[in-house]
């Protein structure tokens, strides 16, 4: 879908009335440079102007006597217009989801970490997807889920540091850290449809104005400067400024919203799944909850709106990260963040889970639970809980087997268990997904067979992918995969096999498959140890791979 571009004279003067330091009388402006020991006239004209500006007029302009002696701190003169201009292409720094990058002709290809995008560039993120773009003089931008943002100047003046960047946001919300302005030609502005942000070193999101709310320009630190042919603002930080059509001066400024006040009692950061609760904004519509990394907030791994007061998230990559949580007015205008940071260990994953299956009802006060060894893990961590949530577990058993009972009676009801791994240091990697259970008192009826789903069948679950994936899954007697029992792709996160024969240790490995035929890299290898006896009876093994 190719959206209708703003006509260039318009977006042209709308840039010329919005910069609060005029940028059209730049090239009327000089930019300083401090002589060190070792500059000659002839040195500074080849690195800082333009290949058709001779040194000499550079000597004029600053009234040298003598161009063979440059006093070290003194002070030379630059007219813009005389310096070197390059293209400056943004770096894409990471990558959540589907992130599409269109260039000249309507070619498009999915973006990828370490892409130089050039002037000209147009980029498109899907519905659970992000993008953080680098630019030349450092500063960051993160495009948020369902946006559009057009690449309109990307250059630099040479070696000087100063720096164009100019953006269109034609739809959806982005985050900006920009670094401090270098010179007098140094620039970062952001166009919506409705207004045009300009700053020289600042944070703030901006949102182009969606679904009927305002476009907005919200600022964390320092100051930017935000307006339209109708009127100028100067936000200072802790305001927002609302836009409701490009026929109309900006709103009145408004304060943020304050941060959430975090409920600690509920908080759990580690082990995963981390589960967030906060208590209610005065004004508040819904809230946002985003991790991010701790040494570099605008790269999002995680990002979700919710109309609730709490929110699980049950995966994340290892490091160190940062949650935030924020309010959302009725506007659309985003809050004050609350913030903690975390650590996600690089632990291993949780292991296959054999028994009791997901939801089955089991007639014993002390069921026997059963999992798989993870290669590598020093032992496991058994959680039993009354909500899937594990706020506050029943039972927390570690134990170097692959089986344990609870170590007393579970009353009769509904709970849910979950397995993680244990390092050599016995540090817990991740949870695998909670597993329901029903515990019942009630008599086995010698009446009743169980159904059977396939007589002498295996069926292998997994843990589902995101939508329009689909699985390779290969089951191996060795371990090496060279020659697999089993090597088979399907549309749904589970297959079935015949059940081998013969007994002893079968290893599984799953590899995920995204909708474009990217496929990534296969699981570690889970092993699973089949008894004769099992093998042999006319019945149907199930087993589930939690996490791979």
């Amino acid at each position: 879908m190719t959206l209708p571009f703003p006509r260039l004279p318009t977006l042209l003067l709308v840039l010329a009335l919005l910069l609060p330091w005029p940028a059209a009388s730049a090239v009327a402006q000089d930019w300083a440079y401090h002589v060190r020991p070792g500059d000659t006239l002839w040195d500074l004209s080849t690195r800082y102007l333009k290949p058709t500006v001779p040194w000499e007029r550079l000597q004029a302009h600053n009234a040298v006597n003598n161009p063979y002696h440059l006093t070290p701190g003194r002070t030379l003169r630059f007219p813009i217009a005389w310096l070197r201009v390059e293209p400056a292409p943004a770096r894409v720094l990471a990558v959540r989801g589907q992130v599409q990058v269109s260039g000249a002709g309507d070619t498009s290809a999915a973006a990828q970490a370490h892409m130089l995008l050039p002037i000209g560039s147009r980029i498109l993120t899907g519905a659970d997807a992000s993008v953080t773009l680098v630019f030349a003089d450092d500063s960051q931008l993160l495009l948020r889920e369902n946006a559009e943002l057009h690449l309109d100047q990307l250059s630099s003046y040479g070696a000087t540091g100063m720096v164009d960047t100019r953006l269109r946001l034609q739809r959806g919300r982005s985050s900006n850290r920009v670094t401090p302005a270098r010179g007098p030609a140094s620039r970062y502005t952001i166009t919506v449809p409705s207004t045009t942000s300009s700053v020289r070193g600042t944070v703030f999101r901006a949102s182009a104005g969606d679904d009927g709310q305002p476009a907005s320009t919200e600022v964390i630190e320092g100051r930017v400067q935000v307006g339209n042919r109708h009127g100028q603002q100067m936000v200072a930080p802790g305001l927002a400024s609302i836009s409701h059509s490009p026929d109309q001066a900006p709103a009145p400024l408004r304060p943020l919203l304050p941060a959430p006040a975090i409920d600690e009692a509920v908080l759990r950061l580690q082990p995963l799944p981390l589960l967030a609760a906060w208590q209610p904004v005065p004004g508040a519509r819904r809230y946002r909850v985003e991790v991010v990394r701790a040494d570099s907030p605008e790269v999002l791994l995680s990002a979700h709106e919710v109309d609730s007061l709490r929110l699980q998230v049950d995966d994340l990559p290892p490091g160190q990260l940062r949650l935030l949580v924020r309010a959302i007015d009725e506007d659309g205008v985003e809050g004050h963040d609350s913030a903690r940071d975390f650590t996600v260990p690089d632990g291993p994953p949780p292991p296959l889970t054999l028994s009791p299956a997901h939801g089955q009802s089991v007639n014993q006060a002390q069921p026997r639970f059963e999992w798989a060894q993870v290669a590598g893990a020093g032992g496991s961590v058994l959680q039993i809980a009354g909500d899937p949530t594990f706020r506050t577990p029943l039972v927390e058993r570690r134990t170097r087997a692959t089986r344990l009972r609870p170590p007393e009676p579970l009353p009769p009801g509904a709970y849910y268990w979950r397995v993680a791994s244990l390092d050599p240091q016995a540090q817990p990697g991740r949870f695998g997904a909670p597993l329901a259970l029903q515990v019942s008192d009630a008599p086995i009826d010698p009446g009743l067979q169980p159904e059977r789903p396939g007589k002498g069948l295996l069926t292998l679950r997994w843990q589902p992918g995101d939508d329009g994936q689909r699985y390779r899954v290969q089951v191996d007697r060795r371990g090496d995969f060279r020659t697999p029992l089993l090597d088979r792709e399907t549309t749904a996160p589970e297959v079935a096999m015949k059940a081998p024969w013969r007994g002893g240790d079968l290893h599984v490995r799953v590899q995920y498959i995204d909708d474009d035929g990217y496929a990534g890299p296969f699981s570690p290898a889970q092993s699973v140890r089949l008894p004769c006896k099992p093998c042999r009876a006319a019945g149907a093994a199930t087993l589930l791979l939690l996490a791979l």
